[in-house]
């Protein structure tokens, strides 16, 4: 199972709190990219640029989506490349889009300083742009779409849960 979503949806939370339930494994792969490099993510944006960033994320997406049982929560951005979305096409993942509208993400993400894609000084309208661009390859390749602003995290993995037929 594969989260996609705009930074701050809850793909994180959502994810780790579905594997427990799923008693599957759970993948970051912001994370697992700072792992396999020793480098925090705006460290590497600022020294490869988000194209260098995107090529690792490629990498990490391919490798995890070939281990089955586990959560894959995806960085924001994952959907940009094709090559990506080819991926979470044709993998057999189960691709839920967590949803929230952008005015929301700014709240729960327009301050913070691990985000480089918002270091540009307009956090607000820098979000409002990759909403309007990602939104419509979220939809692409979703298999289900959850908004994430209403409710709390185990509603959200309750409704996954239930659309899983596991609830």
């Amino acid at each position: 199972m594969v989260l996609v979503g705009l930074m701050g949806s809850g793909k994180s939370t959502i994810g780790f709190r579905l594997a427990q339930s799923l008693d599957w494994a759970f993948c970051d792969t912001d994370r697992e990219i700072e792992r396999l490099t020793g480098a925090d993510i705006p460290w590497i944006f600022e020294k490869e640029g988000e194209q260098g960033f995107r090529l690792r994320e490629q990498q990490v997406l391919q490798r995890a989506l070939t281990e089955p049982g586990q959560v894959i929560s995806t960085g924001g951005g994952v959907v940009e490349w094709a090559e990506n979305r080819t991926l979470l096409s044709q993998s057999d993942a189960q691709v839920i889009y967590l949803f929230a509208p952008s005015s929301v993400l700014y709240k729960r993400v327009g301050q913070d300083p691990n985000r480089p894609l918002l270091a540009s000084g307009d956090a607000r309208g820098t979000l409002q742009r990759l909403f309007e661009r990602r939104d419509p390859s979220y939809r692409e390749v979703a298999d289900l779409v959850i908004e994430t602003h209403t409710g709390s995290p185990k509603g959200v993995v309750s409704r996954i849960l239930e659309f899983l037929g596991t609830a």
